[in-house]
């Protein structure tokens, strides 16, 4: 997968999607295996924002029940099930347990007739070739039970826990990256670090965007018969400015936070429910990620970030429900802050609002023909999205196409038949190289790829992570990686877990330096670059 600056400028397209998160990366796969002709641009990574910022689970949305949003649930059930099939090494099922601390027989009840009710709408969890995938339904454990089973629920009034089942992302930074390997070999022409710009507009018709490449500072003209907006929490902000006046649906904000600690638990992730909201303790790595919180946000989405007040805010109330965990400062070894995008309904509640997408076909709403926006939504449901987007500009082109297959045919990585069995005979094949187990999940069967014809040195670890040199050149020749921060926080694990010392950084900007020419001012400040996500900003 190279950068397809030239094909951008020269040729004409029959979609140009703006924004490579989930929902760009989704689209621009359906659309291309249908046949469709595409471009994709990006103006900073590939999922380099909301959609690496946040739980990294893939769910049903058990809470969405108490609004009686059944159709969603449903719908994010069915599509939690179609990433376990096409995307096996990069989602895998959690167990959850959710404690129930002096509610009686009554939260007892409501709560197992929330799981029964989830049960029954994800009545196909079983139905997957893999048995490591298929997903139990809910059970209870009472208090004795769940207190061995996790020491850290362990606190006066506890009745007892429900055990369920969901899925977690090994890296949702990948899995976007997948789709768009997918739409590349089926002849998308994509870009990362290009900046959309005005709207090429002809007789109110909309016929694609101006852009500049930021690696350069050229400028050029990017041609299609539809534009379709997935800017996730930019939206209507791009649209604003590419127009010159308002944007006619407007996006709710809501800001995030997840900090990384120490493992707190044995094997189970927490849901813990409280009168305030809810957040979630996740084993993920060896670590435990805590999130999230839900907060109105208003300013520039460029300026999110994660204070030191929001860190102290947030540990108080994990500890208030859950004192056992004990947390400080000190324990913190990573934090990030993500953008929910919300279709704003007018009530100004971020946390409860439906977490639903929606298409603005703006030819109807603007008079501005061939222009589109898909807002709102979540990972779970972004390949379904994807789906519902390219029906309709499919009949909006008038074009011959394929059916979908997204549903079916499986992400590059994917293509296994259960990823017990590769991973094991990857050990075999690779027994000296470190981290496989890791390395097997970030890439799948594309493994072999990045491992062929390298240096022993190269099959070395770089850092503690289970990262190896092998994936930097794999990263930047493959894989679109022009910075620093695109190979440690995006293409590897390297930077995932907390600052990465010293002495790795050097390690891989010099082989990096090595594949791009950087010289060693640039290097150092690409290291000095990265620096600034490890640390704390003033609340915004």
């Amino acid at each position: 997968m190279r950068r397809a600056t030239d094909r951008l400028a020269d040729e004409s397209f029959d979609v140009l999607i703006v924004g490579g998160g989930a929902t760009g990366a989704c689209v621009a796969r359906d659309a291309s295996l249908r046949g469709l002709k595409v471009a994709l641009v990006e103006r900073s990574d590939f999922a380099g924002a909301t959609s690496a910022h946040n739980s990294k689970l893939v769910h049903g949305g058990l809470r969405y029940l108490r609004n009686f949003e059944l159709g969603l649930v449903r719908e994010s059930l069915r599509e939690r099930r179609i990433w376990q099939r096409i995307a096996p090494h990069l989602v895998q099922p959690l167990p959850f347990l959710i404690p129930v601390v002096g509610g009686g027989m009554k939260a007892r009840a409501t709560l197992s007739a929330g799981l029964t009710l989830y049960d029954l709408l994800s009545f196909d969890r079983g139905r997957l070739d893999d048995p490591d995938q298929r997903l139990p339904g809910h059970s209870w454990l009472n208090a004795a039970e769940a207190r061995r089973r996790e020491p850290i629920l362990d606190r006066p009034g506890l009745d007892g826990a429900f055990l369920y089942y969901d899925t977690q992302m090994y890296s949702p930074e990948r899995l976007a990256l997948e789709c768009l390997i997918d739409a590349a070999a089926h002849g998308a022409a994509l870009a990362n670090y290009v900046e959309a710009g005005r709207l090429l507009l002809r007789d109110g018709t909309v016929e694609g965007c101006s852009v500049r490449d930021a690696t350069n500072g050229t400028a050029f003209n990017v041609r299609a018969r539809c534009t379709l907006v997935a800017a996730g929490p930019w939206a209507d902000i791009f649209l604003e400015h590419a127009l010159a006046r308002p944007a006619s649906h407007k996006l709710m904000r809501s800001k995030g936070i997840h900090v990384l600690v120490p493992a707190m638990t044995r094997e189970f992730a927490l849901t813990m429910a409280t009168a305030h909201g809810h957040f979630f303790v996740l084993p993920w790595r060896g670590h435990t990620l805590l999130g999230t919180t839900d907060t109105a946000f208003t300013a520039d989405p460029d300026a999110v970030g994660v204070s030191e007040g929001d860190i102290a805010e947030f540990l108080a109330f994990i500890d208030q429900h859950l004192p056992a965990a004990n947390l400080s400062r000190g324990k913190v070894e990573f934090f990030y802050a993500g953008l929910r995008p919300l279709v704003d309904d007018g009530s100004g509640d971020t946390y409860g609002a439906s977490r639903r997408a929606e298409l603005v076909d703006h030819g109807k709403d603007d008079g501005l023909d061939g222009l589109f926006s898909a807002i709102g939504g979540k990972w779970t449901t972004s390949r379904r999205l994807a789906q519902s987007v390219v029906d309709t500009l499919v009949r909006k082109l008038g074009a011959p196409a394929r059916a979908c297959e997204t549903a079916r045919v499986p992400l590059p990585g994917g293509r296994m038949q259960r990823f017990g069995a590769f991973r094991d005979q990857q050990k075999n094949v690779f027994p000296t190289v470190a981290g496989i187990d890791h390395l097997a999940r970030l890439y799948g069967t594309r493994l072999p790829d990045v491992l062929a014809g390298n240096r022993s040195e190269l099959l070395a670890a770089v850092g503690p992570t289970g990262d190896i040199g092998a994936q930097v050149a794999f990263a930047i020749r493959e894989e679109m990686a022009l910075t620093l921060e695109d190979v440690v926080m995006r293409r590897s694990g390297i930077g995932q877990l907390g600052a990465p010392p010293r002495e790795t950084l050097e390690a891989v900007s010099r082989l990096m330096a090595g594949e791009l020419g950087w010289n060693e001012d640039r290097r150092q400040n690409e290291i000095a670059s990265l620096a600034s996500r490890y640390r704390t900003r003033e609340a915004a």
